[in-house]
């Protein structure tokens, strides 16, 4: 099997003119940088809409891109804004205001959108051809606009006749919403436009992209609201049952995560069209998809929703097998890769992962030992430095002892790592590993500090999520060190 090596970088995270990463000319040079460097690999976050967290796991739709990472300079490249007409936003910040950058590009979106309709002719046929392909589009459009007429509640505290408005259309009258709603799907036509575009970029450039798809879906989201029978909830959208985790070191009443799990009893019924579906879609736009949270393919903690901690919560069977099934029948030429991290996992989990050919996931900060260092690495595996939950490696280092810090830095020095900064040393050792695929965050790579950490999990600070790269500057000549690295692992 190929040797590979990646780079893990969140599309909000790369440099950008208009306040985030998003999908233009930045991103592109992003592309570059990592590709002349030799990484073939670009894992990001999801890119589906956010909510109010602005976590990229607790998203408004599994379908629905998110339209902050709309490049506004690429609307001019349409004919649909002027250059001279557009202004910067944070150009120069290393972090990401959602609520400012949504105000800032909705400006631009309703004037491009004006000129849209005026020249629809030239876009016509490849508008229609996207609605015929994204089914879940008028879905979304509905969802979007009932969600904007209720002050962006969730969907539960709507009206009723809008909130059930799938057990009777009858009761709303959307003939004056025409026009929002052809707005809400020109921003999906423009995401995937240059979502595509993008791809097809990296791809020229040998680079492939890894998305990433979390096992559950948010309560308040389309899925749920134009899907119910699919998930335990009730008529009116509470949940009788919610996704967690037991009781554990990190925290004695468990964890809660507020999302409904899966009726899969009625899901067998369409043959798990849901899961089907989702993963198509996946397959349609990336090369690779990271399925986060796997082991819920095997066992899920299942927590009745009266409940005020997980403690109460029980293990259940999953039918994760009979899902793989379908979904890698018709897609049987997508990538997989397993987030199979936790304690007791059971045999089940990798038996699942060797039957369909899908690697797990291992990361080196959680075995920062030397007694762990020495063991040698499997191949079939995605070996990480960190991930987006983690410190960074510099981070971590600066909170170990003293006595720990010279114990490792003499380990991997025996090992021919002779270079001065802890995380380098690091990165070498991991692309040296017989580890078929390694995947290194920018910010590993380039030696950030606490500064850099995208997500600290269990909090809702106002700094997750929002980290980004603020221009070309620097990191280009680290990624530059890395060039050698990957070439003497044979990468």
């Amino acid at each position: 099997m190929e040797r590979n090596a990646g780079v893990l970088c969140p599309l909000f995270s790369t440099p950008g003119n208009q306040g985030i990463g998003d999908l233009g000319a930045k991103t592109l040079k992003f592309i570059d940088c990592i590709a002349d460097a030799g990484f073939k690999i670009w894992q990001i976050l999801p890119i589906q809409r956010s909510g109010s967290t602005h976590s990229p796991y607790q998203t408004l739709s599994s379908f629905a891109g998110d339209p902050i990472y709309i490049n506004i300079d690429r609307l001019c490249e349409m004919g649909l804004l002027t250059q001279s007409s557009i202004v910067n936003c944070n150009k120069f910040k290393n972090f990401v205001d959602y609520d400012e950058v949504r105000a800032f590009k909705e400006t631009y979106f309703r004037r491009a959108f004006r000129a849209f309709k005026k020249n629809f002719s030239q876009y016509q046929r490849e508008f229609h051809a996207f609605e015929q392909e994204a089914f879940w589009l008028a879905n979304w459009s509905l969802f979007a606009l009932f969600t904007k007429l209720h002050d962006n509640r969730p969907w539960r505290q709507w009206d009723s006749e809008y909130r059930d408005w799938f057990y009777d259309p009858s009761g709303v009258d959307l003939t004056d919403q025409q026009e929002e709603i052809f707005y809400i799907k020109f921003l999906q036509f423009i995401f995937y436009k240059q979502l595509d575009e993008v791809i097809t970029y990296a791809h020229k450039k040998g680079v492939k992209i890894m998305g990433d798809i979390p096992f559950y879906v948010d309560l308040d989201s389309a899925d749920v609201w134009s899907d119910r029978p699919d998930f335990m909830i009730d008529r009116n959208g509470e949940p009788e049952f919610i996704a967690g985790c037991p009781p554990d070191y990190f925290s004695e009443d468990g964890q809660r995560w507020g999302m409904p799990t899966y009726n899969f009893r009625h899901m067998k019924t369409n043959k798990y069209r849901f899961w089907r579906q989702r993963m198509d879609w996946m397959n349609r736009c990336f090369d690779m998809v990271r399925i986060d949270h796997f082991r819920a393919f095997v066992n899920y903690w299942k927590i009745p929703a009266s409940c005020p901690t997980a403690k109460e919560g029980v293990w259940v069977d999953s039918p994760g097998e009979e899902i793989l099934r379908y979904v890698t029948q018709e897609n049987p030429t997508m990538e997989l890769v397993a987030e199979d991290l936790g304690d007791d996992l059971g045999q089940a989990i990798f038996d699942l992962e060797e039957e369909f050919s899908i690697p797990g996931i291992q990361v080196q900060l959680f075995e920062m030992e030397t007694k762990e260092l020495r063991q040698e690495k499997k191949e079939n595996v995605v070996l990480y430095s960190g991930t987006h939950d983690n410190e960074t490696i510099m981070e971590a280092y600066q909170g170990y002892t003293n006595n720990k810090r010279i114990s490792l830095r003499r380990f991997f020095k025996k090992q021919g790592y002779t270079c001065r900064n802890f995380n380098e040393m690091v990165c070498q050792y991991l692309l040296d590993s017989k580890a078929n695929t390694v995947i290194l965050p920018i910010w590993d790579i380039c030696g950030y500090k606490a500064e850099a950490r995208i997500n600290t999990p269990g909090t809702l600070s106002s700094k997750n999520w929002t980290w980004k790269l603020k221009d070309f500057k620097t990191f280009p000549k680290d990624l530059e060190k890395a060039k050698h690295w990957i070439q003497t692992a044979n990468r």
